[in-house]
């Protein structure tokens, strides 16, 4: 299978399982607490089984570290190649009814993204990426190429975390002269990046890997960037699946 026909299956994949989502989002669905106390819901669950069914049907063999999974115990070793899967990204604004939760599928070989999707459930807006060929954005039978933008003469746009913002950030846009900062979640941050929308997004303090694996494969592929905060490049596979603190950029 190519990677064009993979980054495909994890298309159609992603699509249902934001499909799934929607519908318990409009009807209601069950809230439970984590060991770590961050919420689960129904919704992480039906989406997480929809794409590992069909991540067992396209790239059988190929490990899969799916958020939910690894939280219920079952994390399988990796080596070079393996998939990192957030069902449902931004679960506590999916809760409080927001709108920037996202479904996110990515590929990582050696270390980093080779190719992954972001899906929007809520509008249906779909990201995908191959590094190396480019990224694209579809919005119903619409699709796009994209790419990241020079940063405009009145300066760069951030766009922020809705429920990490701390003080180190602050700092760090301050030193920086950036003044136009926005909330948003998910890693539809960094596929706004990817599309030209802004320019950068930075966090201090820990993420999964799975947080950011496919907004990093749109990203790339787009022609940006996403390095830890001592402009390390970020790479996966680490113990515990856990990022330090990262800076995600446009040019």
């Amino acid at each position: 299978m190519t990677d064009a026909d993979l980054l495909e299956r994890l298309a159609a994949a992603a699509r249902d399982a934001g499909a799934r989502i929607v519908e318990l989002y409009e009807v209601g669905y069950r809230v439970s607490e984590k060991l770590d106390r961050s919420p689960v819901t129904e919704a992480d669950l039906a989406a997480e089984a929809i794409i590992l069914a069909a991540l067992a049907d396209c790239a059988p063999g190929v490990p899969v570290v799916a958020e939910e999974s690894c939280a219920a115990g079952r994390v399988p070793a990796v080596g070079r190649r393996f998939f990192l899967v957030d069902p449902l990204d931004g679960t506590k604004d999916f809760v409080a009814g927001g709108r920037d939760f996202t479904v996110n599928i990515a590929l990582i070989e050696e270390g980093l993204p080779k190719l992954g999707v972001v899906q929007v459930p809520i509008n249906g807006t779909l990201y995908g990426g191959i590094v190396g060929e480019g990224t694209w954005r579809e919005r119903g039978d619409v699709r796009v190429p994209i790419r990241v933008r020079d940063v405009p003469a009145d300066g760069p746009v951030a766009l922020l975390s809705r429920s990490h913002l701390t003080e180190p950030t602050t700092a760090w846009l301050d030193a920086r002269g950036v003044s136009d900062r926005r909330p948003v979640g998910s890693s539809l941050k960094y596929c706004l990046i990817a599309a030209g929308e802004a320019d950068l997004s930075v966090r201090h303090g820990p993420t999964a890997e799975w947080d950011t694996a496919a907004g990093h494969a749109v990203l790339l592929a787009a022609g940006g960037r996403m390095e830890t905060l001592d402009g390390e490049p970020l790479t996966y596979g680490k113990p515990g699946f856990l990022n330090p603190g990262l800076v995600a950029l446009g040019r």
